[in-house]
Parts: C-alpha cells; structure tokens; sequence
C-alpha cells in the first residue's frame, strides 16, 4: 500500500528524506513517516504421503489448480493463518508447518509466505470460496497449475525440500530447479 494522505489526520502527505530508504511519505502533523506495505498472505502446500492438496478457485486462475492461500490478519502470526485457511477452505487440519521463502507478487503488492505442512487430520470439506479440492499425486502437480507461477514455485521447493527426484513430476516444468 502507498500512503498519500495521513491515516490519522487525513491531510496529503509529503516527501522526507530517511536515510537508506530515500524519500517516504511523511506527516508533518502528526511527525509519522509511512513506509510503504505490501499486504501478507500466506501460500500453503499441504502434503499426505505422495499426494498434494489442490484446490480451483476461477476468481484466481481459469485454467489452473492452486494452494490454498490467504491473507494474514491483523492480530495473528503467519503460522496462524496457515492454519486458519487451511481449515477454513478445504475443512481439514495440518501440523509440522515449514517455511519455504517468499515471493512478491507486484500487480497485487502481495508479499507471499509459502509454506509446507502435513495432513493431520480431517475430511475434506471445501467452503463456498472453493470450486473443488481434492488430493493429487505430487507428481503431477505441475502439470496442473498451469498459469500458477507462484504455486509451482513453491511445488518446486517441496519436491526439492523432500528429496523428490523423478523425472515425471518436472515433465510439464519449463523452469526445472
């Protein structure tokens, strides 16, 4: 987010210098400096023996599968919230969350948090956001996350992070890591 009036007063901010940071938006007013925020969420891929949790959501991608993501909320750690909309979009529970990088999505000023974390417990119970969820080998995970760029980064790391090596799950991979 880029601030151009005051969130307390309202009066339109202006240019001060902050050393390393350049010129930040400022209030003299209220003598606030206000750096530029990209909003959190978090990207999730959960992780049952040999097979990952896929989900489609159109309002995200057409033609492609996706992880289940989310934004962080005011109030709660990332972890909470890997666990927060894991359940709230897809009904079941995961444990031993790992963190696997970031990613920045610039059209949405979204800083990504991706995750990995296993199946617990549970019955898939999709919510009203989700068209479909179901499990898929991860395998051919790839090769369903056709226009998520992002998701198969993060596929990419959990096949690296788990000692993943077969050829088959990089068959539909231009960008082999």
């Amino acid at each position: 987010m880029k601030f151009k009036y005051c969130p307390k007063c309202g009066n339109e901010l202006i240019g001060k210098y902050s050393w390393d940071e350049g010129e930040v938006p400022y209030c003299p007013v209220d003598d606030i400096m206000y750096f530029d925020t990209p909003k959190p969420c978090v990207v999730v891929a959960v992780i049952k023996d040999n097979n990952i949790l896929l989900l489609k959501q159109s309002y995200i991608f057409k033609d492609s599968k996706v992880l289940v993501s989310g934004y962080v909320t005011n109030g709660e750690t990332v972890e909470e919230t890997v666990y927060r909309e894991v359940k709230e979009e897809t009904g079941i529970m995961v444990s031993n969350i790992k963190y696997l990088g970031s990613e920045y999505l610039p059209s949405k000023e979204l800083i990504m948090l991706t995750f990995m974390a296993d199946y617990l417990e549970g019955e898939i119970n999709k919510s009203d956001e989700v068209e479909w969820v179901d499990w898929r080998e991860l395998k051919n995970a790839l090769c369903e996350m056709k226009e998520d760029e992002i998701g198969k980064n993060v596929v990419r790391k959990v096949l690296k992070k788990i000692g993943y090596d077969e050829e088959k799950a990089y068959i539909c991979d231009n960008n082999k890591k």
